[in-house]
């Protein structure tokens, strides 16, 4: 995607084929900062501190970071202690324990000379999958936008989304935006409703932002008007994206995307969640089971924004002594979805629906 009119990826390794950089994603919408990381330590920081989010992005940052600590110690134990520093940083995202498994199997079977050249060549192609997996998940939900485009007569089509599911959450073109992206490179007129996304604002400093330098037409809103709009008639699809799908499609996605869904249903708003497949945990059937990450109060009692002065601050939002609780994700039931969009084409949300798609999967029972 685009950022003043240059194309950009989130993640890339530098041209002297040791350090991967990164956009310090902390610092958005106020300041493009890169950042060069060189350690697996400093990559599981750029995934704990959120410099990096979002599950196919932070899948990309764990698979280099292995790369970096095979550099550093190509040792058996280093393979070790890399995985479990790496995999101790979020516990939500599905992709993050995939990559670390994917290099960590690779590697282990390799003598230790190979390794470092090896893991690099690996994190590279997870980097290059994951972008022609989105782009994929473009193509194959651009005509859900076009069906609404021909109920509207032309007028542009509205679009809500929630948290942030672009390029800044993969490696390029992103998951629920992918589709927006490329219809409107493709001249379908659309308008994307941002939600805020409270505590972190990842809608109103992030999607707002990357929405913004590509010139996707876009407003942001509060977390709670969404179900106004849809009353209103001012809404005519959701994309949502997810950290983690169970085998029957139920979703983990960002706080607040469970409620967007029950008011996409109550108005007859088609609801989409847009995935790349390593985001599916074949391994479970119940939404209720998935791990919910519980982050630092100060998230929720506190809020960055520029001053008039031009400095940015943090700046305390909630009373003194009052206690915070900071639930990271909610999930959607698999009923409340109309449908998911994934690299492979659109089905319904349920286990046949995946099937259909991954056929390949039907050995896997989930537990």
């Amino acid at each position: 995607m685009k950022v003043a009119g240059q194309a950009m990826r989130s993640i890339w390794l530098e041209p002297d084929g040791a350090g991967v950089g990164i956009i310090d994603q902390t610092r958005l919408p106020f300041e493009l900062r890169m950042l060069r990381l060189i350690t697996v330590d400093e990559a599981a920081h750029a995934i704990r501190a959120m410099l990096v989010r979002g599950a196919p992005l932070i899948g990309a940052t764990a698979a280099y970071g292995m790369a970096l600590a095979m550099r550093a110690d190509p040792g058996d134990a280093a393979i070790a202690r890399a995985a479990e520093t790496l995999l101790a940083t979020r516990p939500t995202a599905v992709n993050l324990r995939w990559a670390v498994e994917d290099l960590r199997t690779l590697l282990k079977q390799l003598p230790a000379e190979r390794r470092a050249e090896a893991a690099y060549r690996r994190a590279g192609e997870i980097a290059e999958a994951d972008v022609a997996t989105n782009r994929a998940i473009a193509a194959h939900g651009v005509p859900l936008i076009r069906q609404a485009l021909a109920r509207k007569a032309g007028k542009a089509v509205h679009i809500l989304t929630h948290c942030n599911a672009g390029w800044l959450a993969t490696v390029d073109w992103g998951t629920a935006l992918a589709p927006i992206y490329l219809a409107h490179d493709e001249g379908v007129p659309v308008h994307v409703w941002v939600d805020e996304t409270r505590p972190r604002n990842q809608g109103a400093s992030l999607t707002a932002w990357e929405l913004g330098q590509h010139g996707v037409p876009h407003t942001v809103i509060a977390d709670n008007a969404g179900g106004h709009l849809m009353q209103r008639g001012q809404v005519d699809l959701c994309i949502v994206g997810t950290d983690r799908t169970t085998a029957t499609g139920d979703v983990a996605n960002k706080i607040g995307t469970y409620l967007k869904a029950l008011a996409a249903r109550d108005n007859g708003v088609p609801f989409y969640v847009a995935l790349p497949s390593p985001t599916i945990d074949w391994t479970l059937a119940d939404g209720r089971t998935i791990p919910i990450e519980e982050r630092s109060a100060d998230e929720l009692a506190e809020i960055a924004g520029r001053l008039a002065s031009g400095e940015v601050a943090r700046v305390r939002v909630i009373p003194d002594g009052s206690p915070a609780a900071n639930y990271v994700f909610d999930v959607t039931p698999a009923k409340y979805v109309t449908a998911l969009i994934t690299e492979r084409g659109v089905c319904p949300a349920s286990r046949d629906g995946l099937l259909s798609l991954f056929p390949e999967r039907k050995a896997t029972r989930p537990g």
